[in-house]
């Protein structure tokens, strides 16, 4: 039978594996008018419908009867994709048990064991991992497993992944790390383990960015606080500016006090020669204004130091169409 042109008994097996009616889809099987792999016009076959809404007796009926456990979509996702990213661990284990690759990716590189860890299935990447999927493999923005986990804030997603040997200080393209888009996102937890890692604390996205610098930006205060203890660098960055300008440009009052208590510096200047308290008043932040020209008052004029990026949200997650 055709793989390409939908035919009624194609809509009617894909119509049964995606309601999980087992009769209705051994009935057309039994036809001899389907294949078991037929496609609708976005490449979905009906084993890629039965795993993505759980329905494990379709899957095996399927699979008995000759699906392809490695068969993609026109985006490359595959059956152990949704089931993966739903976290249907039962499916997944029949699905690799009938040889689908454990790392066969989607078009923008996401694996099987992106998505359990972007969605927080735990069960699933620790299967996954067992049955040697790539730890260390990245989407075709760099991003691995590690920083999804990361940037979602499934710490206990990101204990594991490090226990497994996943790389604390793998980038992205754009220099982004794990502990960066933590910090960004605001997950002081996930922060704290990605440090106890051994990650890179002034690490620098191409824009010039630290996470101390995103972190004071976007009024994580707790992270701040974090990042602090590990002596980040306070003065100029490659971007022109200071975490204490981020924080001042922005308003963020508690996370100006701690910096300033942390050593920052009130005369730095960025690349426009303003300093915090310049930017502060552009932005009408009275309350950080009044406070920073008090401690101008008593605080001895310093010398400015120098020094040596919201951000692309990876998205691996896919919708199956009915």
């Amino acid at each position: 039978m055709s793989l390409k042109k939908e035919t009624p008994s194609d809509q009617l097996l894909h119509l049964a594996s995606l309601q999980g009616n087992l009769e209705q889809l051994r009935k057309v099987l039994d036809s001899g008018r389907v294949h078991v792999d037929c496609k609708d016009k976005e490449g979905t076959t009906p084993l890629i419908l039965a795993s993505a809404n759980n329905h494990l007796d379709c899957v095996k009926e399927l699979l008995k009867q000759g699906a392809d456990p490695g068969a993609r979509r026109l985006t490359g996702t595959c059956a152990l994709f949704f089931a993966a990213q739903g976290g249907y661990l039962d499916i997944v284990k029949e699905l690799l048990e009938n040889g689908a690759p454990v790392d066969l990716p989607s078009y923008d590189g996401g694996t099987p064991l992106f998505v359990a860890c972007q969605c927080n299935h735990l069960d699933v990447a620790e299967e996954l991992i067992a049955r040697g999927a790539d730890i260390q493999a990245e989407m075709i923005d760099g991003a691995t497993s590690l920083f999804i986990a990361a940037q979602n804030g499934h710490l206990k997603m990101v204990k594991f992944l490090l226990s497994k040997g996943a790389k604390a200080n793998a980038r992205r393209k754009d220099g982004a790390s794990a502990l960066w888009i933590a910090c960004q996102m605001g997950h002081v937890t996930v922060v704290k383990e990605l440090i106890d890692a051994g990650a890179e604390i002034d690490c620098v996205r191409e824009d010039g960015a630290t996470p101390l610098f995103k972190a004071s930006h976007k009024g994580h205060l707790e992270v701040v606080k974090e990042l602090l203890k590990c002596k980040p660098n306070l003065g100029v960055i490659k971007n022109g500016e200071s975490a204490l300008h981020a924080a001042a440009l922005f308003g963020q009052l508690k996370i100006v006090k701690e910096l300033i208590q942390a050593g920052a510096k009130l005369d730095l200047k960025n690349n426009d020669g303003q300093v915090p308290t310049d930017l502060a008043r552009e932005a009408g932040y009275v309350n950080v204004v009044e406070y920073l020209e008090k401690l101008a008052e008593i605080t001895p004029t310093s010398t400015p130091t120098s020094a040596g990026p919201t951000d692309t949200v990876t998205i691996t997650t896919e919708k199956t169409a009915a």
